[in-house]
């Protein structure tokens, strides 16, 4: 077989296909190499600052700190709210691989309540996974040691220590300071509302009435912050900058803490509420409301059977009745119509009317409206019927004047609006008018409506802050101020004083009007027949007040009113207000009792002892200094 015989190489051509491909092979290396290094000069110098950013972010932690609360004190400098040091037990979600199994080895060395787990639970879920969640609070000294000594069993758990609210009078103040507690949700919502969130990373409590939430912006200061380095674990390395937060206010009020507990003492069980304005400006120097509770139980976070005792409660301690109890105002407005009535010419400072015990609509055979003492007071005149507390008088007054006189003079007093105290919670009460009426019944105002007006029954109700307001107004022959319980305020060392502007006066009402207003309340407490004569007797100062007793319930055309057969709930409201000393007053007292019976007899003996305390004690006091 013969073979083949192979060509003889072209190595001119295998030279050329080689170089050929080198230089393509080349091509392509230096292509790429290109590339990278157009590349790396993009990450390098282009987007050097977007991806040093990301690198710090992942690197660096802005961690949120709150800033400190301000304190509230007295006018006597006396602190009504302070911060106290506390431990919480807290948990890092992300940093714990077994929530459950965790939690029931922390079982093992200290008391944890299902509560506290159900609570742990809910905050969990709205909190992102690297924030620390509260498992239990307010932990012992002795829960404290026992945990540090554990704590290298329990990674992601730790104590940490916070600044909480105390309030040591209790519930002397409740109504007054109101409380902070726990933010939730409605609150992140309106601080979101408010652009304000930022300012709350860190705080986990907020005002929820009373002066704590007027004047949160005031009290809950700047959050800090600072920059810390952490490894890929997230574990704090070191810290690259620290802002200190800027603390609250601190908050003076006008109130008078000694002045407060005296009251609350004497008020004990009752239902009702006192407020002390110091008639020079409205501060207020004292605003009681019982029954009430202890804020320092929301602090924490208040028990379920613990709260739905208080909203259960038939007494309704968490009502501030000081400026959201609605009771009719009943005699107390006797005064001040008495100044409306004179200035619309309805009756002279001279006029005298003679009281059968009775009175009836003109020439109408309807049911007459009674007096409340049955057989008539004789012929007075307006002095008198303040002081003997006419109502036939004030009948016959309302009759003339209308509601719609009533109405627009009472406004003026501040009855049926707000009276401007520097805490969300109040009332408006109601300043009846036609309108109000029509759109509250679908009804006309009939004449017969605006008679118990003239008495402060029928429609009409008003708080206590309102009718401690409009007595101010009296004294003051006119000028309005708005009750307030903030003196001043504290900013590192240096003090702001409050101001809060004058309401529109009552103006061109003649001084001998406001007088005689003034002079029957004068005669309530002194005179011969005054209706508190025997709560004010033998006074060393001389004082003017007026009672009033309020219906919860009408009755019957023959039926008479005994408090010894009726249900305690259906008995009348006690109410007074009153100032002293009479040439120059330095204080305002306003009351109610609820279902406590007559004005005079059970609010009288009150704002007696209160006087006392104020003018009689502070005497003592200063002959003792």
């Amino acid at each position: 077989m013969k073979h083949k015989r192979s060509p003889i190489r072209d190595h001119q051509a295998e030279s050329s296909l080689f170089f050929r491909r080198a230089v393509v092979a080349f091509g392509g290396i230096f292509a790429l190499v290109g590339i990278l290094l157009f590349n790396l000069y993009n990450i390098q110098v282009e987007d050097h600052d977007d991806y040093i950013t990301r690198s710090n972010d992942n690197r660096i932690k802005v961690v949120p700190v709150a800033p400190n609360r301000g304190l509230i004190y007295d006018r006597k400098g006396k602190l009504l709210a302070e911060n106290r040091p506390v431990y919480a037990l807290e948990i890092t979600p992300e940093q714990v691989k077994d929530i459950p199994e965790t939690i029931a080895r922390l079982q093992d060395i200290m008391p944890i309540s299902e509560r506290e787990i159900a609570s742990f639970e809910r905050d969990k879920k709205r909190t992102r996974r690297f924030n620390a969640v509260a498992l239990k609070n307010q932990l012992s000294e002795e829960e404290v040691a026992i945990f540090s000594a554990n704590q290298h069993k329990f990674p992601g758990v730790e104590i940490k220590g916070y600044l909480k609210r105390y309030y040591p009078y209790g519930d002397a103040l409740t109504h007054v300071m109101g409380y902070v507690a726990k933010i939730n949700d409605k609150d992140i919502a309106r601080l979101e509302r408010e652009e304000r969130i930022s300012n709350y990373k860190a705080t986990r409590d907020i005002g929820k009435l009373g002066i704590e939430r007027f004047y949160e912006g005031e009290l809950h200061g700047t959050a800090g912050y600072q920059e810390v380095e952490v490894n890929s674990r997230g574990r704090v390395i070191r810290t690259l900058k620290y802002v200190p937060p800027e603390p609250g206010k601190d908050l003076v009020l006008n109130l008078d803490i000694d002045l407060q507990l005296y009251i609350r003492g004497i008020m004990g069980d009752r239902r009702g509420a006192v407020v002390v304005l110091d008639p020079k400006d409205s501060s207020v120097l004292a605003m009681v409301s019982t029954p009430s509770y202890d804020p320092n139980l929301f602090v924490h976070g208040i028990s379920g059977p613990d709260y739905r005792a208080l909203l259960n409660d038939k007494n309704r301690p968490l009502v501030n009745r000081a400026t959201l109890g609605i009771y009719p105002p009943a005699s107390t407005v006797k005064p001040f119509i008495a100044v409306a009535a004179l200035e619309e010419k309805v009756v002279t400072t001279n006029t005298t009317r003679n009281d059968p015990g009775y009175w009836r609509l003109p020439n109408s055979k309807t049911r007459p409206f009674r007096d409340w003492l049955a057989w008539g007071h004789g012929r007075v005149n307006l002095k008198q019927s303040i002081e003997e507390s006419v109502d036939t008088f004030f009948y016959q007054i309302a009759y003339d004047m209308g509601i719609d006189r009533i109405s627009s003079w009472m406004s003026r007093f501040g009855f049926g609006d707000y009276t401007g105290i520097d805490i969300h919670e109040e009332s408006k009460a109601n300043m009846p008018t036609r309108e109000w009426k029509m759109a509250r019944y679908r009804k006309p105002w009939y004449q017969g409506d605006t008679i118990p007006v003239g008495i402060g029954q029928g429609y009409w109700t008003a708080t206590p802050i309102q009718l401690a307001k409009a007595t101010t107004v009296l004294v003051n022959k006119g000028k309005v101020n708005p009750p307030h319980l903030l003196m001043r305020t504290i900013n590192e060392g240096v003090q702001e004083q409050a101001t809060f502007a004058p309401y529109p006066p009552i103006e061109n009402v003649k001084d001998k009007y406001w007088s005689t207003a003034l002079e029957g309340m004068r005669l309530v407490n002194h005179g011969k027949k005054g209706t508190a004569r025997r709560a004010f007797a033998n006074t060393p100062y001389i004082t003017g007040g007026k009672s009033g007793t309020a219906q919860v319930f009408g009755l019957g055309e023959d039926e008479e009113y005994n408090a010894d057969e009726l249900a305690e709930h259906l008995r009348d409201h006690a109410l007074y207000t009153g100032f002293a000393p009479f040439e120059d007053p330095v204080a305002v007292v306003s009351m109610v009792l609820e279902n406590a019976g007559g004005g005079s007899s059970q609010g009288g003996p009150i704002a007696r002892r209160i006087f006392d305390h104020i003018l009689l004690d502070k005497d003592n006091e200063e002959k003792t200094q």
